[in-house]
């Protein structure tokens, strides 16, 4: 009997209420919302780390950032660890990643100091072959725009300059459209490749597809740009100025000065910012659905386990922040839709889990769904397979972790005067409160069941003083409790080595 199939989809950053199935007043996701009627959705459901290269570490290897400590764009993964993609080779599958996996190799794998994957942090993780790779500049992506026609002197940045024949002057930066139509988009360039390796894959195929949209620069397709009026752009979350949100903690005022980070000012650009940014999903939602199509004429929908999640959210002008950081929810806050096509007769097709889930949980619940057991020891995260089949895991998760690492020399030189192993914050988040710990800065308490935006820190109110202890705890035995385990639980005997995993993880 030949194996199953699995399609792992990854978007770079969307936030999880950018679904028209989860109600958003404004977005359209047609196609994910059909994944999502005919499978789970997990409505909370979150990063535990940004940006992509940390993010994806955790996707992939199945660990909360204090183990795998890839904590930046740029640091390497220690070899030593397993991940999804040499899981499934053991069990006899061709892992295919079409996209990038951001993964910044162990430089003591090379003999030589300037090997070129020394020099970029878009390797890919050791396991997948490529079927389609594209680091910055999109180099095969470019190469197919060129073959269609299109002159791109300036390489990747030319492919994402405006058509010179929109004026955007009143409109905002982000408006005027791509020099390309949807179908040579980026996103369109992998599915074809994507579909072209599956249309001959034959059976038992694993397969990871890695969409870069919608990720800056923000740059939607002429079929797209004025999908959103930015006059229907919901306000963002944020208090009356920059200034107004920096004074809140020194963490937020070093951020909110770098240029990159602190959002637009101006009330048109900021929507219109929305509005494209909405219109890039929606490219995005298009492709997905082409690949459900195939699936569905291919018979393969009935074979196949599709899971689809993303590294991160984006701030998209709330607590006038840009990009993916910090510790509110909309950087971490993020979709999981997954299609189980054993749970036809479970009767949770098209429902959703209100429980918190984790990245951490990915590769644990592929793993899971492909009968693996145990599961590796370095996993973070506990398998999600019991909610496709109408059942609740025993001692389920009551909060989310998240840990955002910036000790980034170009970006926060010697940041706030701490040294560079303090410049990381660890969140623990309940339903109704989130706490923000800092080795040498402040720390944050909120009350999220009286302020879901996220716009008043209540650490030094009276009335707080047990949350906050209670909060602390968490965090403390969260940390205990994924200490890295490599060799715990191990135990060497005059019989030989002995390894327990009866107790319950």
């Amino acid at each position: 009997m030949s194996r199953p199939n699995v399609l792992f989809i990854t978007v770079d950053e969307w936030r999880a209420e950018c679904l028209s199935a989860a109600g958003h007043p404004i977005v359209q996701t047609p196609n994910l919302d059909r994944l999502a009627a005919q499978g789970i959705r997990f409505t909370q459901h979150y990063a535990n780390c940004a940006p992509c290269g940390p993010s994806r570490a955790t996707l992939l290897t199945g660990q909360y950032l204090m183990n795998h400590r890839s904590g930046t764009n740029g640091t390497p993964l220690d070899d030593r660890f397993t991940n999804i993609a040499r899981e499934a080779r053991s069990l006899g599958y061709d892992p295919v990643l079409f996209g990038y996996t951001d993964t910044s190799l162990d430089p003591r794998l090379f003999n030589d100091p300037t090997h070129p994957l020394l020099c970029t942090y878009e390797g890919v993780l050791p396991g997948f072959t490529e079927g389609l790779t594209m680091p910055e500049p999109f180099a095969p992506w470019l190469d197919f725009l060129r073959s269609n026609g299109h002159e791109l002197d300036s390489g990747s940045e030319g492919a994402f300059a405006p058509d010179p024949s929109f004026d955007a002057s009143g409109r905002g930066s982000t408006w005027a459209p791509a020099r390309f139509p949807a179908e040579h988009s980026i996103s369109a360039f992998l599915t074809d490749e994507l579909l072209d390796h599956l249309r001959t894959a034959g059976d038992g195929w694993f397969v990871h597809a890695s969409y870069l949209r919608p990720h800056p620069p923000w740059r939607a397709t002429r079929e797209h740009h004025e999908r959103y009026d930015p006059a229907d752009m919901l306000s963002p979350h944020r208090l009356e100025t920059s200034w107004d949100e920096a004074a809140r903690h020194p963490f937020l005022e070093a951020v909110l000065r770098l240029n990159f980070v602190r959002s637009a000012d101006d009330e048109l650009e900021q929507r219109q910012r929305a509005a494209t940014y909405y219109a890039l999903m929606n490219e995005v939602d298009d492709q997905i659905g082409r690949v459900l199509d195939w699936l569905d004429a291919s018979g393969h929908i009935d074979d196949t386990l599709v899971l689809l999640t993303c590294d991160h959210g984006e701030q998209l002008g709330d607590h006038w922040m840009q990009g993916k950081l910090g510790w509110f929810d909309e950087s971490y806050h993020i979709p999981l839709i997954i299609r189980d096509p054993r749970a036809t007769a479970d009767g949770t097709r098209g429902t959703t889990v209100d429980a918190f889930t984790e990245n951490v949980d990915i590769m644990p619940t592929l793993l899971d769904w492909l009968g693996v057991d145990p599961l590796p020891l370095q996993c973070d995260g506990r398998s999600v397979l019991p909610f496709l089949h109408g059942s609740v895991p025993a001692a389920w998760r009551e909060d989310v972790r998240w840990e955002f690492d910036f000790r980034i020399p170009q970006v926060l030189p010697h940041p706030l005067g701490m040294r560079m192993d303090q410049a990381v914050l660890s969140v623990v988040r309940t339903a109704d409160r989130k706490y923000v710990h800092f080795p040498t800065l402040p720390m944050v308490l909120e009350d999220l069941a009286d302020d879901p935006s996220e716009l008043r820190d209540v650490s030094a109110e009276a009335h707080y003083r047990d949350d906050l202890l209670a909060m602390k705890d968490r965090m403390l035995n969260w940390r205990i409790e994924h200490a890295d385990r490599t060799l715990t639980g191990m135990m060497l005997t005059p019989s030989g080595v002995f390894e327990s995993r009866d107790w319950p993880r």
